[in-house]
């Protein structure tokens, strides 16, 4: 290998060198070479990493010296990039010369700039500042005439260009789409591709030109343009319906080999191209049965023509069959794609077996009696040498898992588990058998056991919520009272088993549930005593191994256990011990201990038994200390200042350029201060299915500097079970499922060949019975997506039952069935894109949200798109006591009924914004001057209307607004409200702006009118206006919300009890849409994400967490003001509603 790598590296001053004169000198040629092809001979030569740092530092301080000599040429210069290149490449800081490579591209010649431009896309990152540099050498290599250049600016654009930069250059790259050579109009293309990937919303008025792309008479740009097509499919395939024809044409032309010779590969015409294709076509036709009619031939030509034994054909037949598993199905089709997956699944070929269990992983979503076809086949797979091979096996196996073969199937799991020592697939496959425990549990003791078994193979590289997750079960209890007993007393008399042994060693985290669940549930033993288990948690006490943090939760074991014991010796002695501790926070506990344990009746009332799940009272505000706070304040103490303000004044008071985001300095943990709520739960899929875990990764949140806990599918946090009440069906007898199953494998072979069958081959067949038992036509089919027929082992209380049995049945709700058909709509608005792979188990999670399901947000959820049966009325969105639809007070006056008649029919026709009610500012014996607010998306317009109450006319009428501070108040001559004035009323109309944040404000002024045969009368009113008036929603996706919480430094937390009724989350997500105009981003599990912007354009983000009749509320915004007045907002609306 470095024969090839030297011969290679050898050559390149030929290849910068080739268009030198014939005449040209030969000597700097010469030493070129030598220079380059020394260096690398010599790092081949080296036997230690010592000899070769040494080597490489020799060079880059030659290279120094020689780039910043001002008698060094620009050819010199390019020779030097390329010595520094190959330095970057080993790995060694090479960043002096980044500047010297951005001259090199602005300065030099075609060869230099091509090495120039070389080197600044190998050195530099897409937020590197000295890109900015090269924007204008970019902006003058796309005017030029020469098409080298061209060429090379529009790779540089397509490789990395600053976001902000985007307008600067991209109408002259729109321009070279009309470009006449076809490598200009690609790369234009491509560059479009890579504009849209970073910015999507300023390359969106272009969309006709990539059609115009698409029909490109070059071949090279029609596949450039389907990167594009197959991204903006993904997120919105409802508006490229009508391309679904010209995509089925090209591929039809594709697959009849009618594109030129050079497209193909191995006689295989077009195969990327083609996979591009079918990839675009299975996303437009699911679930739309007359898309998917379009393109029911070409797939059968596709399956037909690819039947070449060459890798790239495997591929597009695996291609093909993803397809036609995710359009509109077709018997003829299905039937075609099933003997495709056989012939992958019974290749002895290891990739291609690889290819069909990973196809049937996806179809048996749709057709569970594929995996019984194959059943041997799997069975034999579980015991494959190949590590790849037995974990698709086993993931075949969880998506077919079902309350009568969980025991087989999570057996399995862990003895792969247990042989297993990749962290990913400890952390992959501990989740799914935590999930699967929770869901088919058998009994207590089973469920107790598994859990046992995860955690000690798991250890501390699992995700926390698994434990977290198990304790809350305990805690929280089930429907029966008497099986919640039994379960915790099974936890307790293993986790005291367990302890017993000799020269055990459990993890961390292990020791903490088991510390818990015996501080917490110890009392339901009859024969231990409770200094008996105290004994057993002291000895881990003193052991030198347990961590701080366990240590610490197992003191709080020994606290809560030390007022039911009787004997105090062996807690006097912690005491003893632990008060002289080096740690300081074993220390403190142990002081706690020491005080609390002075007075036993007063730690029975603190640390009462089986409490846990009982509410805490919480004066969030710290109302107690006020008196305090005031004396100190009085005394001259400095007043408090949040943590964020401190640091900005810091900040403020550096001399230095700080280059790096102001969010890192913010907080000192890197994972627990910064990480966005969104990128905890999302890309934790695990019951997607294989090609829509795909599409989700593509939205996935980039969370960069923050440690990766997970692999590529990662750990799906396990949700709460369906409120409704499930159908139980009834069991199938074992023997009956084991004879059927048994029939069709023997069906399957040649009868002459069932002779005999040998031992093992028996063992088989009997685990495939355990294994595929419920998969039958008649059998109870449970696949993770399905409706699930069986009822949970587990089943969680839910307080929103109770609630849901009160509330009477209005027309806002609705039922669990309607939504279990919405994965059949296609999605209208597609904001919420990185759900829409989601399956139909996950929609489960909105089932007890009917009440999001109205108004804008019944657009807004995912894969709606209409309710035909529901009859859903329309309130307003931002509807509450101050914020009404228009309805006029009855009046004595009939003058002044009338004046208020014409401004509530204004108000009617400007239904497309929110309004506030009418509402009287002054008035007099002669006239009466009411207002109200229109809230619309870039202002607040102000209207203001003069009502003569006699009914004389008005001869004039003028308003005038006194400056406000906070303010831009502009006068709205012909604005979009009609004009509805009569002879005795006068409307006006003020935009007003906001440029500087408070939190309450009045707009003042007068108005001057005159009357017939009346003198001018001067009338003074003032109005009030909130910060609340200035809030609009925000509308973004999850990624988008990831990445803005990272980077904003202001945040304050809230917590807030609430009532019953709005212990949901989706009741009080739907409280802070209407009342505050948040906008809805996500629901994940008990978390919601919500978003604002305070106007004109200052984002706030809002992390909302519901636990019991808690809401723990969580803001973050780039100013410090907004975060404090949303959360006070947020309280006054919880509790006022």
């Amino acid at each position: 290998m470095s024969d090839i790598v030297e011969k290679t590296l050898t050559a390149l001053p030929g290849l910068f060198l080739q268009n030198q004169p014939a005449g040209g000198p030969a000597a700097p040629k010469a030493s070129f070479s030598s220079r380059l092809g020394g260096l690398v001979r010599g790092i081949t030569a080296l036997t230690s990493k010592h000899e070769e740092e040494k080597l490489i530092q020799q060079e880059l301080n030659s290279l120094r010296a020689t780039v910043s000599a001002p008698t060094t040429t620009l050819k010199m210069m390019k020779e030097c990039m390329v010595r520094l290149i190959y330095c970057e490449m080993l790995g060694y800081d090479a960043s002096f010369g980044y500047i010297h490579a951005i001259k090199l591209a602005q300065q030099g010649n075609l060869l230099e700039k091509r090495v120039g431009y070389l080197a600044v896309s190998l050195f530099l990152h897409e937020n590197h500042e000295l890109l900015l540099l090269l924007v204008n050498t970019v902006v003058k290599d796309l005017q030029s005439t020469n098409l080298v250049e061209v060429c090379m600016a529009l790779t540089i654009v397509s490789q990395i260009f600053p976001r902000e930069m985007i307008p600067a250059v991209l109408p002259l790259i729109e321009d070279k789409l009309q470009h006449s050579k076809e490598i200009i109009r690609r790369k234009a293309v491509l560059a479009l591709y890579k504009f849209y990937l970073i910015a999507p919303n300023q390359v969106q008025h272009i969309h006709i030109k990539f059609r115009k792309a698409l029909c490109d008479r070059d071949v090279g740009v029609m596949a450039a343009s389907l990167h594009i097509y197959l991204r903006m499919i993904k997120e919105n395939s409802s508006a490229y319906k009508d391309l679904t024809g010209s995509f089925v044409t090209i591929l039809k032309q594709v697959v009849g080999g009618k594109l030129p010779v050079d497209f193909n590969y191995h006689s295989v015409p077009a195969p990327w191209l083609q996979i591009q294709l079918l990839r675009i076509l299975g996303l437009l036709g699911k679930d739309d049965q007359r898309t998917s009619e379009l393109m029911y031939d070409v797939l059968d030509e596709s399956l037909r023509r690819a039947e070449l034994n060459h890798n790239v054909t495997y591929a597009i037949l695996f291609e093909c069959v993803h397809t036609v598993y995710s359009i509109y199905p077709k018997s003829e089709l299905l039937e075609k794609a099933a003997k495709c997956i056989g012939k992958f699944v019974l290749s002895p070929k290891i990739n291609l077996k690889y290819l069909g269990l990973k196809a049937l992983t996806y179809v048996i979503q749709q057709d569970p009696t594929l995996a019984l076809q194959h059943q041997m086949t799997i069975i034999e797979c579980l015991d494959h040498p190949d590590p790849i091979i037995k974990r698709e096996t086993l993931e075949l196996l969880y998506r077919i898992t079902n309350a009568q073969n969980v025991t087989v199937i999570v057996q399995k799991m862990l003895e792969y588990l247990h042989q297993s020592k990749e962290e990913y697939i400890i952390v992959n496959l501990v989740g799914k058998i935590a999930e699967l425990a929770e869901k088919y549990a058998p009994d207590n003791a089973w469920f107790i056991q598994t859990m046992n078994a995860v955690f000690s193979v798991g250890g501390d590289v699992m995700h926390p919520d698994i434990p977290n997750n198990f304790l809350r079960l305990l805690a929280e209890g089930f429907d029966d009272e008497t099986e919640d007993q039994q379960l915790r007393l099974y936890a307790v008399q293993s986790y005291l088993t367990l302890l017993d042994m000799e020269n055990a060693f459990y993890p961390q985290r292990f020791l903490q549930v088991m510390s818990w669940v015996l501080g917490e549930y110890s009392y339901l033993l009859e024969k231990e005593k409770p200094e008996d288990v105290i004994t057993r948690l002291y000895k881990l006490l003193m052991n030198d191994s347990i961590s701080s943090e366990t240590k610490a939760w197992l003191f709080a074991a020994v606290i809560k256990l030390t007022p039911q014991a009787h004997s105090s010796n062996l807690v006097e002695r912690l005491i003893q011990e632990f008060t002289i501790s080096l740690d300081t926070c074993m220390r403190q506990h142990a002081f706690e201990l020491k005080y609390l344990h002075e007075n036993i009746e007063l730690m029975k009332s603190l640390f009462p038994v089986d409490k846990s799940c009982e509410e805490m009272v919480v004066d969030a505000s710290l109302s107690f200390l006020d008196g305090f706070v005031a004396e100190g304040l009085s005394q001259g103490a400095a007043p408090y200042k949040p943590h964020h303000q401190r640091q900005e004044e810091k900040l403020s008071q550096e001399k230095v350029l700080n280059f790096e985001p102001y969010g890192l300095s913010f907080s000192s943990s890197g994972f627990t201060g910064r990480q966005s709520p969104a990128g905890i739960s999302l890309g934790s899929d695990v019951s997607g299915n294989s090609a829509e875990t795909g599409l989700k990764e593509t939205s996935s949140l980039k969370l960069e500097g923050i440690k990766k806990l997970w692999g590529k599918e990662g750990y799906l946090p396990k949700k709460e079970s369906k409120i409704g009440d499930e159908v139980e069906a009834p069991p199938i007898p074992q023997e009956n499922l084991t004879i059927e199953n048994m029939d069709q494998v023997i069906t399957k072979r040649d009868q002459s060949q069932v002779l005999t069958q040998s031992k093992e081959e028996k063992e088989k067949q009997l685990l495939a019975s355990s294994l595929f038992v419920g998969l039958g036509s008649e059998g109870t089919i449970n696949l993770l997506g399905k409706a699930d027929t069986v009822s949970h082992k587990f089943r969680r209380k839910s307080k929103g039952k109770e609630a849901q049995s009160e509330e009477t049945t209005s027309a806002h709700s609705v039922t669990c069935s309607s939504l279990s058909s919405l994965s059949k709509v296609t999605c209208e608005n597609n904001y919420l894109n990185t759900l829409q792979g989601k399956e139909d188990k996950e929609f489960k999670k909105f089932s007890f949200s009917s009440q999001l399901l109205d108004s804008e947000s019944l657009t807004e959820l995912p894969l709606v798109e209409k309710l035909s049966d529901c009859s859903l009325s329309v309130p307003s969105l931002f509807a509450d006591n101050d914020m009404e639809i228009f309805h006029p007070p009855p009046s004595t006056a009939a003058s002044v009924a009338k004046g208020i008649s014409l401004a509530s029919s204004l108000l009617e026709e400007t239904t497309e914004y929110m309004h506030s009610n009418l509402m009287e500012v002054c008035n007099n014996e002669a006239v009466s001057i009411s207002s109200y607010k229109i809230w619309k998306d870039d202002c607040l317009l102000m209207v203001w209307s003069v009502a003569s109450k006699s009914g004389s006319e008005l001869k004039s009428a003028n308003l005038e607004i006194f400056p406000a501070e906070n303010f831009k108040i502009t006068e709205q001559l012909g604005c979009c409200l009609p004009v509805m004035e009569a002879e005795s009323t006068r409307n006006f109309q003020y935009s007003v702006q906001l440029e500087k944040p408070f939190t309450e404000g009045n707009l003042s002024g007068f108005i001057n009118y005159q009357l017939v045969d009346t003198h001018s009368v001067q009338l003074e009113f003032s109005i009030n206006l909130s910060l609340l008036d200035f809030i609009r929603p925000l509308k973004i996706s999850t990624e988008d919300f990831g990445k803005l919480w990272l980077s904003f430094a202001n945040d304050v937390k809230q917590n807030i009890k609430t009532s019953e009724s709005q212990a949901a989350l989706p009741s009080a997500l739907k409280t802070l849409q209407q009342k505050l105009r948040l906008h809805v981003i996500d629901i994940i599990g008990n978390e919601g994400l919500l978003a604002c912007q305070m106007l004109p354009s200052i984002p706030c983000l809002l992390h909302c967490r519901v636990h019991t009749n808690v809401i723990a509320l969580w803001f973050r915004s780039s100013c410090s003001a907004l975060p404090d007045y949303l959360s006070y907002q947020c309280q006054k609306v919880m509790e006022g509603s």
